[in-house]
């Protein structure tokens, strides 16, 4: 799995927003560092911040307001268990349907980050099935249907690939919709890749502060 391209912005916004029920702007005491390119809390907007997460989502909609945006580079598989966050999530795909045909189909087209080849069912040659035979396969479907143009091979090809096959999207979400996902999937069985995008979330700004404090 891959993340690139990482924005995060309104930090501004947000917490000046999250003082508007009592009007105690005279206290933000946040502002942007030129040195290190980030937005910094001031500790009286992190006390406030943090008093509101502790009170619940209906509390901390300050988090709702702080944007970010990734290209996410992660199975089929995994973008399946991802797409249950709709809500506040937008994504914009590459397609499969327009593109799975115009490059090499070969083992780095897939997911390997834990792949485990020794576990992998073989035919009687004692060949690897994913690696030896799908992958052949689905590259000779490619292959033809560039040839023929024949809609049927590339029909066939869709029909066989695998879903750990990577898909890159770009992801737009806010703080609020990370803190829930990093909480309710800690310890998924999809543990690589769910690792993974909990040690991304973790990288952004003040993360530890916001997303991650319990």
């Amino acid at each position: 799995m891959e993340f690139k391209y990482t924005e995060v912005w309104n930090f501004k916004g947000a917490l000046r927003g999250m003082r508007n029920p009592l009007e105690s702007w005279n206290k933000n005491d946040s502002k942007y560092d030129f040195v290190s390119k980030e937005y910094k809390i001031g500790e009286n907007d992190l006390n406030l911040a943090q008093r509101l997460i502790r009170g619940g989502s209906e509390h901390r909609k300050f988090m709702r307001q702080i944007f970010v945006t990734v290209d996410i580079t992660a199975p089929l598989y995994w973008f399946k268990e991802f797409d249950t966050y709709k809500i506040g999530v937008t994504s914009n795909s590459t397609s499969t349907m327009h593109k799975l045909a115009t490059t090499p189909i070969t083992l780095d087209c897939f997911e390997t980050g834990d792949y485990e080849p020794s576990i992998m069912i073989t035919n009687k040659y004692n060949q690897n099935f994913f690696e030896d035979e799908l992958i052949p396969v689905l590259e000779e479907l490619r292959i033809k249907y560039l040839e023929t143009k024949d809609k049927r091979y590339w029909k066939e090809l869709i029909r066989l690939l695998p879903e750990s096959w990577l898909q890159t999207r770009t992801v737009t979400m806010n703080y609020e919709n990370i803190r829930n996902i990093v909480h309710q999937r800690k310890g998924h069985k999809l543990k690589y890749e769910w690792d993974s995008f909990i040690n991304w979330a973790y990288k952004l700004p003040n993360a530890k502060e916001l997303i991650f404090y319990e």
